[in-house]
Parts: C-alpha cells; structure tokens; sequence
C-alpha cells in the first residue's frame, strides 16, 4: 500500500513538473513615455526641470524620448539638460544636438532605464531654410531580447512637404529592424486625420486606439489636438495594454503621452 501511493505522488509530482516546463513565461512589462518638454519652460514661464523630472519619475517609464532639450544654452542658463534630468531620474541618458542655438545645442534627448547599446543620430530631411530635426535611434536590451527606440521631433510648418520626407526617412531606416520589436516616440507635429500619419501608419502602429478625437496632448493647458505619437512596427511579441495622455497642464506646453507594453521575452 505505502509503495502504491510513494507511486502515485510520484507521478502526480512528475506530471505538476512537466506542466510546470509547458507553461509559457510570463511577459515583461515595458513603460514608454512621450514628452516635448519645451526647454523645461512651462505655461506659466518659468524653467523648472524638477518637475519635469517629477513627471518622468511618476510615470515609472523605462524609455523616455525627449523632445526640445537644451544643452548649454544661453536662455536656459547653460544648464546641461539632458544630464541634469538624468541625474534627477537616476535613468542613463543619450542627447544628440540638431542644431547650435544661443552658443548650446538643442535637439532630442532619450532617458533609459536600460543600458544602452548603442544610438545613432539622424537629421530628418530640410527643404526651406529653418530648424533642423532629427531622427534620435537608440538600441536597448530588455531581459535578453534588443529593442530599437527612436526619438524624434517632425517640423511644424503649414506645409507638410518635412513631414512627408521625414515620414520616408522614418521607413527607411526602421524596415531593416523587422525582425526586433521597434518603438517610435515623439512629436510629429500633425493630426491623426492628417496624411502625415497616414504615410506613417501604413508600416506602424498607433497605440493610442481612441480615433473619436477626445485624446488630446497640444497646447498643454487647453489641448485641442494630438500631435504627440508612441507607435510601434508591430512584432508579434509586443502588445500594448495601456495608452494614456498624462494630466499634466503646466509643466511645458505640451501634455505627456505613456504606453505601457507586455514583451514576450522568451520562446513559447
């Protein structure tokens, strides 16, 4: 009898084990966040980076692209913003200057709570004289498997001309990466009606799935546009759980967007 049963817990152990072994893994949990900081100005005219700080330390992002980030400039009192903002959030930091401006550099900036392996700069298409974007490609790695993120600030003239050339530099370089989940942050400076984000959305995906009109992110302290965009390529191991514009209306004159992913890491 006492063997028959040391039998039958064996087996049933034996089968607890290899159910165990079949289960699929958990996915991890990635939190991406959006925000043209506008030099660390707010609507009520004051530079104030703890704060801005404070908002990304809210958010408990893990990728953070930046958009209009000064670096020893003269209006914002030579601070190093990028680096300040990176010693206030504990993440590591990438800047990559688009243009000299008051004697500093000015251009997009990422904040990673992973290392970073990488990053590449890249200056979006011109075609009338003005300010120069860029395109901010950075390479991360979460638990074993790489992600690309890029940081980008589209041109804001009537016109779309940019824009649309952006669009395609933002294709050329992302299609190379369709193997590797791939994650686009920013501000594209149109709306989602627009046939900039069309272009855009024909090899991307919007996170934000509300097309009634009601999310809203540009000016800050009254939005009535959206003109601020997570997207990703669409890999099969990522799925978006959450998108949402944060409640913030002074702190810059745009309001920040965050996106919250479920990454399947390992194989099934």
């Amino acid at each position: 009898m006492r063997s028959a049963l040391l039998r039958l817990f064996g087996s049933v152990g034996l089968c607890l084990v290899l159910l165990a072994g079949c289960a699929s893994p958990q996915p991890t949990p990635l939190r991406v966040l959006s925000y043209n900081i506008h030099h660390g100005e707010g609507m009520d005219g004051r530079v104030d980076l703890e704060r801005i700080a404070e908002i990304i330390r809210r958010s408990e992002a893990d990728l953070v692209a930046l958009q209009e980030v000064d670096r020893g400039v003269k209006r914002t009192d030579r601070v190093d913003q990028p680096a300040r903002l990176a010693e206030l959030t504990g993440l590591h930091v990438v800047f990559e200057r688009n243009i000299e401006h008051q004697g500093g550099d000015y251009g997009n900036a990422v904040l990673s709570r992973l290392p970073v392996d990488r990053h590449q700069n890249y200056h979006l298409p011109q075609s009338r004289p003005g300010e120069q974007r860029g395109l901010l490609e950075v390479h991360v790695t979460l638990d074993g498997k790489p992600l690309v993120f890029y940081a980008t600030h589209f041109d804001y003239h009537p016109s779309d001309e940019e824009r649309m050339a952006s669009v395609a530099v933002l294709k050329e370089k992302t299609a190379p990466q369709s193997g590797t989940p791939v994650f686009v942050a920013g501000d594209l400076n149109d709306t989602p009606d627009s046939r900039v984000l069309a272009a855009a959305t024909a090899f991307l995906v919007d996170t934000c799935e509300d097309d009634s009109g009601a999310v809203l992110t540009y000016p800050a302290d009254a939005p009535d546009k959206r003109i601020d965009y997570i997207l990703t390529n669409g890999h099969p191991s990522v799925r978006c759980v959450d998108f949402r514009v944060l409640p913030e209306s002074v702190a810059s004159d745009h309001r920040p967007i965050l996106a919250v992913f479920e990454i399947q890491t390992q194989a099934k």
